[in-house]
């Protein structure tokens, strides 16, 4: 094996681990919102990655193009997707785990206002 086919695997390696990180975060979140973000960040990084390995495989211009758009639909795709699904979410009272929608702590109560204070 060449050095350019062990970088290619090795990229391409890194990637689908990258995935995997990313289908274990999905499945041991505990909120809807820690998921995306484990999903979204993960994936993106994983399928850079593997477009890395294949330019290495076959590094023609026209290739390399294609796997690049590629790279970038899946970037727009899946941030656009992300913010779609979280604030969806957040507009029909799903909760983050441990805060309410609200924004406050379970348990706590707001700060009182100045002037009812100094009542």
């Amino acid at each position: 094996m060449t050095l350019t086919e062990i970088l290619s695997v090795a990229f391409i390696l890194a990637g689908a681990g990258f995935f995997v990180a990313g289908t274990v975060g999905l499945l041991r979140f505990p909120d809807l919102y820690t998921r995306l973000h484990a999903v979204t960040k993960a994936d993106n990084l994983g399928v850079g990655l593997i477009a890395v390995g294949l330019v290495l495989q076959d590094p023609g211009w026209a290739h390399a193009a294609k796997l690049a758009l590629v790279w970038m639909a899946t970037l727009a795709g899946v941030a656009v997707a992300g913010n779609v699904l979280a604030k969806a979410a957040l507009d029909h009272g799903v909760p983050v785990s441990g805060v309410p929608v609200s924004g406050m702590p379970v348990g706590s109560e707001p700060a009182a206002k100045p002037e009812e204070a100094e009542r």
